[in-house]
């Protein structure tokens, strides 16, 4: 039986990475600002905000996409988000006004988007317990890939259709990745405790929230989307107004966010099963420490500005990928897409949450101030934080673990 299982979790992981690969495509949306802002005679920065919005869906429907897999399985939901997602770029082609646009690239798109990536993710990890931070490194590298993958797709489309039949093509050509990849996969099974790290029990949602573990890690994960999204997001805005860069200097921030957050991925991926996971975002967090103090304290020039927001975009990179393999060794694996998926929260409120301090007090430097010392306590967190139910004893072989058991 053991041939019939490896090629259908291998088929599994082939279906997931197709789909990250599609489901990634939404973060070309800046590609289209300047003609959306346009075709509907409003500012740029209103357009933007769909932007958001879809962040925020996609962490929403992130945290409910457990229920639906239990209930329908990983291929149904994966396939209905396929499906929602044409139908999204199909309407957003169709948007005249802000309110349909939010409406239909915001929450639609951000949902569809949500239901498909957290389910597909966790459940391919579930079917590699013993290289869960390899998996994990795949898929959502397949994930960043596909924002650079469909930056092409989405400017050679824009080069010779119209705008309108340019979402309609990329609704097309995502949602046939995304249905493609969903007919691979198959439900992982259920993992035996001793298959999980250090043996340790499942937590169902409830029993998990009640250990000041799960609000730990939840604060940690927060503090590193809030730092990366933020300054991913105001990074060009960033080199002109505190280094006084040219824009076109500034916009080669682009390129080396992309770059670094893919390596920050793929590196502490694997680096993840060769060591104990909470040391991963232990050195994650502290690359992002690093990146925040030079870009508050240090004199600032092109090559510190740069060095900075690489060692934000590579702990950002880094911790999404690590952090369902470290949910999992916590709480279990048989219930890590709902477990993960309220601390996944976090990724939409941290798109929101700098931005909107920033509005409030006046610029980069108070969400800067404020990112800093929530970094501070998130790294007190993860050199104090050990998994519920473990002993002083246990500390130094939880420590000590670099992975799970062979299976």
């Amino acid at each position: 039986m053991k041939a019939p299982s490896n090629a259908i979790r291998y088929r599994t992981l082939a279906g997931t990475v197709i789909t990250q690969f599609a489901l990634g495509s939404v973060y070309t949306w800046s590609l289209f600002n300047a003609q959306l802002s346009h075709k509907l005679s409003e500012p740029v920065s209103q357009v933007a905000f769909a932007f958001g919005l879809l962040s925020l869906a996609l962490a929403v429907a992130s945290s409910m996409a457990g229920k639906l897999q239990e209930r329908f399985g990983v291929r149904r939901v994966a396939i209905a988000s396929g499906l929602m997602l044409g139908l999204g770029f199909y309407l957003t082609s169709h948007a005249d006004s802000l309110i349909m646009l939010y409406l239909c690239a915001g929450l639609l798109v951000g949902f569809a988007d949500g239901a498909g990536y957290l389910m597909s993710l966790s459940n391919c990890v579930k079917w590699f317990p013993e290289r869960k931070g390899l998996v994990s490194a795949c898929a959502i590298g397949a994930y960043g890939l596909g924002s650079l993958g469909f930056k092409f797709i989405n400017l050679a489309l824009l080069s010779r259709f119209s705008l309108e039949a340019t979402f309609q093509l990329w609704g097309l050509i995502a949602m046939a990745m995304v249905v493609a990849g969903a007919l691979l996969m198959s439900d992982a099974p259920q993992q035996p405790a001793a298959a999980q790290t250090g043996g340790g029990r499942d937590y169902t949602l409830a029993e998990a929230m009640r250990q000041p573990q799960y609000w730990m890690l939840a604060l940690m994960f927060l503090t590193v989307c809030m730092s990366g999204l933020y300054v991913i997001g105001v990074a060009k805005d960033i080199g002109e107004s505190f280094v006084h860069l040219s824009a076109a200097t500034a916009a080669n921030a682009v390129a080396v966010i992309a770059v670094a957050n893919l390596s920050g991925r793929l590196t502490l991926g694997v680096l993840s099963d060769r060591m104990p996971r909470i040391r991963v975002i232990t050195i994650a967090q502290l690359a992002a420490l690093a990146g925040m103090l030079t870009l508050l304290f240090a004199p600032l020039n092109a090559g510190l500005f740069f060095a900075a927001i690489a060692c934000i975009a590579f702990s950002f990179g880094g911790t999404i990928t690590v952090y369902p393999s470290l949910v999992s060794d916590f709480f279990g694996l048989n219930n890590l897409t709902k477990n993960y998926g309220v601390i996944y929260l976090g990724f939409g409120i941290g798109s929101i949450v700098g931005s909107i301090v920033a509005s409030l007090f006046g610029g980069f430097l108070a969400t800067f101030h404020l990112i800093l010392a929530l970094l501070i306590v998130a790294l007190m967190f993860s050199l104090t934080i050990r998994r519920p139910g473990a002993t002083e004893a246990k500390k130094e072989d939880f420590d000590a673990e670099p992975h799970l058991g062979k299976a």
